[in-house]
Order: C-alpha cells, then structure tokens, then sequence
C-alpha cells in the first residue's frame, strides 16, 4: 500500500510538472507568434492611423516586478471614448504575492493568483476582442477612442507601495503595488490624445472591475469633468474577505480616500457606495456578473478555506453572494443596471477548476452572444450609452431561494 502511495505521488508530481512545461512552452509560442506577424502592436510614434492599436511605453512607472509598463490606445472615427481597466489577478498577503501567474502554473492547475508584467502573450487579453475588436465592422464600439489601462501589480490598481516578500523557493523580492501611479499617468496619456470625448465610457473587467469603482470618480473630477455623458461598467467584481481595509492600508498603501470608505468584506460595493453618495446620478451605474463564476469562487475559496480550486459548492456560494450584492448595489442606487449570464465554463485545467460558469465577458467572445433574454451584452451595454439604462437576465437570479 506505501509503495502504491508513493508511486501515485510520483505520477501526480511528474503530470503537473508536464502540465506547467506544456503550459510555459504554449505561451511562448503565442507570445513569438505575436511579435513575428501582423498580430503584433507597434510602439506609437509620429504617425497615430485611425482604428491601428498602438502600445505607449511610460517612463517611471513600472509592472508588478519592476519590468516596463506600457498601455494600448486605439483613435476611433467618434467623438467617443473608452477608458477600461484590465484585469489580472490580485496579491493580498505575502503568500499570493509569491504565486504570479504564468502559463505553466495555470496550465498545472497550481495556485496563481496576479500577473506580474507585461509580455507579448498578455496582449491577448487587452485587446482584439470583445469591446476591443478592431476587425470587426459590426462591432458596436468600434468607432470609439480606446485606451486600455493595462494592469500587472495585483493591487486592483490603487496601490502605492514596493512590497518586501519571499518567493517559493525562500528569496527575497519585491513585489511593486504601482498601480495607482501607473493609472494617473495612463490618464495623462490619455487626456494630451483624447481631450474631450463627447461621451465616456469607464469599463474594466476582473480586477479593473474593482478599479472601476475605485478610480472612476477620479477619471471625471481630474481628467474629463466636462464630459456630461458618462457611463461606468464594472464586470466580475466579486470578491467578499473580511481583510480589505487592512490591505489596502496597510499592504498595498492606498491613498487614505481610497482605503477609509472600506468598511465591510464587499469592496467593490464600498467604493460604489462612496462613489455613489458623492456624485450621484452624474454617472450611469452598471455591473455584469455570470451566475457561478468559476475563477472568482477559486479566489474566493482560497480567502475563506485555503484551498485554490473552483468546485460547485463554492460555486453555488458564489452565486448567493452575487445575490446579496446585486441587492445591496440596487439599494445604493434604485438605478442601478445589470447584466447576468450563465454561459459554461469551457476551461479545462487541472487542479480543482470544475464547471462554473465564465469569468468576464466584456472583453471575451461571449461579448456579442445572447444571454437568457437573448440579449447581448454588447447590446445591453451600447444601449446604456445611448440613455436607455435597463437590466437583463435578472431571472436567472431567482433561484435563490429554492
């Protein structure tokens, strides 16, 4: 019987590390596909072409582990501007800090849990797809201005902090919470190309989801407060852990604005609520959510049980949070607007990543797919643009109670 432990031990131990070489040898291939064709994005120069992406390198800022950081910016045909938060994980104690993500650790199904810089293989998720879909003409926001507000820190983008921590294997590093920094000079960049959009439209997806909430009172009140038609979307910002105010004080070092109005486990209701109480109905509100988000309830069964895996228990408790929150950010504001979706998870990894549903869509495929009301979240989101704010898929919260 040992000796049967010890050989299953031995399989397990030699098909993750397979998995983690599968995985590493996969994202460099994608990353050199990118820079070796046309897929790849040019550095902005004197020349700025209509609907081209272009990257813009910012001097003295710099990614999770010290390395360049640089945004994408789009110039459309409108007068119209999208400023989105990418998303990409998030660190909240030493040992998070010390599990960046990387195609072989999510590959393995092993922890992982922020992106720590910016490579040719993160362009695949800022940009060309979804919302930023600059090949498709039936793309309902392809005429916009685009500025993607990239994000490896794993601070939600509000951090100002170098983090002293140590990796797996014992070493000292430094994990810099730059986010904030690297946000208000994105903003700069931002405003010197696109100084007065005649409607703004603030997005982020996971972790920029958060920001969202947190930031997007500054992008009025500093950068674009003459801007009277203003709309805010926030997809797949969940994620309850009774810590926050504390991390974000005390480990990530927000400005004290950002980090008193925590004051439960629910952050991104927080900022919405503080955002909310100081400027009102300046803004339309929405948030979109899947019903059993299989990333998210990995995160947060890692907060509340220390296990990193995504199982349909924690999955249904994810569900019941989302309920109490889609209540809560109603009562904030009576006007607020929704976008629920219950599209699969089609992922298949190891290490505990079961079912679920998708996490973020705004920048996915699913982006242009109908939802149990057969309405697309890129209908529902360009409609709330134009000035007609509703909520869709609403029922497939209903359950709740059976």
């Amino acid at each position: 019987m040992f000796d049967k432990i010890l050989h299953n031990k031995d399989n397990l131990q030699r098909g993750l590390a397979f998995a983690y070489r599968v995985g590493d040898y996969f994202e460099n291939k994608v990353g050199q596909a990118i820079v070796n064709t046309p897929l790849g994005v040019d550095e902005l120069g004197d020349d700025f072409s209509f609907n081209t992406w272009y990257r813009v390198p910012i001097d003295g800022c710099m990614t999770g582990d010290g390395s360049l950081y640089y945004i994408f910016v789009k110039k459309g045909r409108s007068d119209n501007l999208l400023v989105f938060f990418s998303g990409g994980g998030v660190a909240w104690n030493e040992y998070t800090a010390a599990r960046p993500s990387g195609g072989g650790r999510i590959t393995a199904g092993l922890p992982n849990y922020y992106w720590d810089n910016l490579r040719p293989f993160t362009q695949i998720m800022n940009i060309r797809v979804g919302i930023t879909e600059d090949n498709n003409p039936k793309n309902l926001f392809k005429d916009y201005s685009q500025v993607i507000i990239t994000y490896a820190t794993g601070d939600f983008h509000v951090g100002n902090n170098d983090y002293s921590y140590k990796d797996e294997n014992g070493n000292e590093k430094i994990l810099h919470f730059h986010g904030y920094e690297n946000f208000r000079r994105a903003m700069e960049v931002s405003k010197k190309f696109f100084p007065s959009p005649k409607k703004l439209l603030i997005a982020g997806d996971s972790a920029g989801a958060f920001a969202v909430s947190a930031l997007s009172g500054i992008v009025y009140e500093d950068y674009y407060k003459e801007c009277d038609d203003i709309t805010l979307l926030a997809d797949s910002g969940q994620l309850l852990y009774d810590k926050w105010h504390d991390t974000a004080k005390n480990i990530w070092k927000c400005d004290k604005d950002i980090y008193d109005v925590i004051y439960t486990d629910n952050i991104t209701a927080d900022w919405f609520e503080a955002l909310f109480g100081r400027y009102k109905n300046k803004f339309k509100y929405l948030y979109a959510s899947s019903t059993h988000d299989y990333l998210l309830s990995a995160y947060y069964n890692d907060v509340a049980n220390k296990v990193y895996g995504s199982d349909s228990d924690v999955q249904n408790e994810y569900y019941l949070q989302l309920c109490d929150m889609i209540d809560r950010l109603h009562k904030i504001n009576p006007d607020f607007a929704f976008y629920i979706n219950d599209f699969r998870n089609m992922m298949v990894m190891k290490g505990g990543m079961h079912g679920g549903t998708t996490h973020t869509n705004v920048r996915s495929m699913n982006f242009h797919r109908g939802n149990v009301d057969m309405i697309s979240m890129e209908r529902w989101l360009y409609d709330a643009t134009c000035g007609n704010v509703y909520s869709s898929g609403l029922e497939l919260l209903d359950k709740r109670s059976k």
